[in-house]
């Protein structure tokens, strides 16, 4: 028989529009706008299109909301995943102490399962933002895996970035030291390993993956901003990322975000962010491509369905410490 092809998860934190407000200071968060009721039905006529199902990482404020409900229900009725974003999308959700980290977690989880129907068993911090507590709360809560590593050694500068385009208060970029992991980020795992909370407790971890070797990202957000310069470069960076994943082993975890699709056409208020120059029309174009790539490479999963591949393999084990 031959063997089967390796697979790609495909995951999307679905940030709202005031989750970025917020995350960059910007004081217009606490009206709480969002696209969701615009970004949804287009993401999923898209997604049942190309036959793909994916894991929607939903935070559950959002979950709350009437408005939101229709749409976030149209998740699992069309068969993708929902994953635990956190409640309150806090992108310093290391600073919390555990009570706080179990109110984010159970919180969050209620409101999701109330608005699609299905209980979350997968976590991704804010911002790519952990702590070995937030580890514990999640495997007491029988989570499969968390997803919110980012082994690149480039945060910091995404992180510079972002504080130094914005407005911010002292406490507000001290909150946000943590914001897209550390340099020495890039020195962990690329592959899927299991974190030892103790003597008989493990959790699954699914990194977002980077290119083997020289850990530079390529989830959507990172092409698009190539794409910019030159299809061309976007594409040969892809390809290049793919092979070498097939190289090392790497069964890739593919993250997408809503502005990925959304261009500022649509989302005047978030002008600042890269690639937000590009119309919406042609950012679905070059997603529909990436994915054909992706797809022409590896079977597209779910998170879930990822997880369940890693169950009983013999993978790693990792003792949870941030980086100094």
């Amino acid at each position: 028989m031959a063997a089967s092809r390796p697979i790609a998860s495909i995951s999307l934190d679905l940030d709202d529009l005031w989750t970025y407000l917020r995350t960059r200071g910007d004081p217009s968060w606490e009206a709480r706008p969002s696209y969701l009721p615009i970004f949804l039905p287009r993401m999923l006529e898209i997604l049942e299109q190309q036959r793909t199902h994916i894991t929607f990482f939903v935070v559950g404020q959002d979950a709350t909301r009437d408005s939101n409900r229709p749409h976030l229900r149209a998740i699992t009725e069309h068969g993708h995943e929902v994953g635990n974003h956190s409640f309150n999308h806090y992108t310093w959700m290391q600073l919390l102490p555990p009570d706080e980290l179990e109110q984010e977690i159970s919180q969050a989880e209620r409101a999701i399962q109330a608005a699609t129907g299905q209980r979350p068993i997968g976590f991704r911090g804010p911002g790519f933002t952990w702590s070995p507590q937030l580890l514990e709360v999640l495997a007491k809560h029988q989570y499969s895996y968390d997803a919110s590593t980012l082994p690149t050694f480039i945060g910091p500068l995404a992180r510079l970035y972002l504080i130094g385009s914005a407005r911010m208060t002292r406490e507000e970029r001290e909150q946000r030291g943590a914001l897209f992991g550390a340099f020495s980020d890039g020195f962990r795992p690329n592959k899927p390993y299991r974190w030892q909370l103790g003597e008989d407790r493990h959790l699954l971890e699914i990194p977002v993956t980077t290119v083997p070797v020289v850990r530079l990202p390529f989830h959507m957000s990172y092409l698009l901003y190539l794409s910019v310069y030159s299809p061309a470069l976007m594409r040969a960076y892809l390809r290049t990322a793919m092979a070498t994943c097939k190289l090392f082993g790497v069964q890739p975890s593919f993250l997408l975000h809503p502005l990925d699709i959304l261009g500022g056409d649509l989302v005047p208020q978030l002008s600042f962010f890269p690639g937000m120059n590009l119309p919406t029309e042609r950012k679905q174009r070059l997603f529909l491509e990436v994915l054909d790539m992706l797809g022409s490479e590896f079977d597209l999963v779910t998170m879930g369905a990822h997880a369940n591949r890693l169950s009983g393999g013999e993978l790693a084990l990792r003792v949870p410490a941030l980086a100094a």
